[in-house]
C-alpha cells in the first residue's frame, strides 16, 4: 500500500485549500492509479494556530514508480500549485508527503519511509483511518487505528461536502 498525505492552508490562483487538495489528487491521478481518497478534514495550523487552518486528506495509490521518482512527482505537483519552500512549517499552498511505500523502511538521502512523523500527526491519522484503519506501520507493526487511539483526533474535523 502506498499512502500520500496532502495539506494546504493558503490559496493559489483563486483556488481555496479544499479545491487545491482535491485538484492535487486529480493531478496525481494522471501519473499513478489513485485507489482511494479520504474526505477532506480541517485542522489548526501548527506550530502557529494563528495561521490559516489546514485542509488535509490522504490517498491510497498504486504505481510502478520507485519511491524516489514518486517523491519527485509529488514535489513537481506541489510546485505546480505554487509551493515555495521557505521556513519550515510555514503556511503553504500545497504539501504532499509520501507516508508509506508498501512495507519499505529506509532512512536518508532525503527520503525516510515510513514518514518519520506520521504516528504523531492527528491530521494525517484521522483521514488515514477513514480509508485504511488496518494499515500497519512497517516500523512498529501498529495499525493506523492504534496510532490514532494513542494520540486522539485532536481538533481535526471532517469538512462537509459542498
Amino acid at each position: 500500500m502506498i499512502l500520500i498525505a496532502a495539506g494546504s492552508n493558503l490559496p493559489f490562483c483563486r483556488r481555496d485549500s479544499q479545491l487545491i487538495v482535491s485538484s492535487a489528487f486529480q493531478a496525481l491521478g494522471r501519473m499513478v492509479e489513485v485507489r482511494r481518497v479520504s474526505s477532506l478534514y480541517e485542522s489548526p495550523a501548527w506550530p502557529d494556530p494563528a495561521d490559516p487552518v489546514f485542509v488535509n486528506a490522504v490517498a491510497m495509490v498504486e504505481t510502478q514508480m520507485q519511491p524516489e521518482a514518486l517523491l519527485a512527482a509529488l514535489h513537481a505537483i506541489e510546485a505546480g500549485f505554487g509551493r515555495r519552500r521557505s521556513v519550515r512549517n510555514a503556511p503553504r499552498t500545497l504539501d504532499l508527503d509520501l507516508l508509506a511505500y508498501h512495507d519499505e523502511r529506509r532512512e536518508g538521502d532525503g527520503l525516510t519511509l515510513p514518514h518519520p512523523r506520521l504516528a504523531a500527526r492527528d491530521f494525517v491519522l484521522v483521514p488515514l483511518c477513514e480509508i485504511a484503519p488496518d494499515w500497519r506501520d512497517p516500523a512498529t507493526g501498529e495499525t493506523a487505528s492504534t496510532l490514532l487511539a494513542r494520540i486522539g483526533p485532536g481538533d481535526v474535523r471532517r469538512i462537509a461536502e459542498k
